[in-house]
């Protein structure tokens, strides 16, 4: 950024960020984070926060036996119905939120470990690999595919199985050692 700043005194914004190859939006945003840093000014408490006192009455009411497996909904809705209102469904959701009390309640899966297959060949025609190839034809839109199978321990190949080729499917090879 420094160095484009230097470059615009001479040549313009423009021209610097383009020789630069350093789009002018990037160059505009750091030049405005850095001439007036945003002020983090702590928030006021709104008026109608709970004050600390009824979000510990709150609380208890949540942590009540007969409310321990129920959820804020239905404890809402059983305050309601017995004459009581303290806040909102979504105040004692963020409540809990608040007092670590709060998670994701269903069943996560865990997937065991990956086992990266360990592929040993002690001997030869133990262990075979096997691999397509596409390759391009002589003309635009051909193409051919070789099909080749390998013998892990030797890591030799052993047979080239078929080919093919834009007018047959599969012609198959004998098998030929190299």
């Amino acid at each position: 950024m420094a160095a484009v700043s230097e470059l615009a005194n001479d040549v313009g914004t423009s021209a610097a960020c383009q020789a630069l190859y350093m789009p002018r939006a990037s160059y505009y945003r750091d030049r405005r984070k850095t001439s007036s840093p945003a002020l983090t000014a702590s928030r006021p408490s709104p008026a109608r926060a709970l004050r600390p006192a009824e979000r510990e009455v709150v609380l208890s009411r949540l942590h009540e036996e007969r409310f321990q497996d129920r959820s804020p909904a239905a404890v809402y809705a059983t305050l309601l119905d017995e004459g009581e209102y303290h806040c909102s469904i979504r105040t004692m959701h963020r409540l809990l939120k608040q007092s670590g009390e709060s998670r994701e309640r269903r069943d996560q899966l865990v997937h065991p470990p990956y086992q990266k297959p360990e592929l040993l060949a002690t001997a030869p025609n133990q262990l075979w690999s096997w691999d397509i190839t596409k390759l391009l034809g002589p003309a635009k839109w051909t193409y051919f595919y070789l099909y080749v199978i390998l013998d892990v321990f030797s890591r030799s190949q052993k047979r080239i199985v078929g080919r093919t080729s834009p007018t047959t499917i599969l012609t198959p090879r004998a098998n030929s050692e190299p």
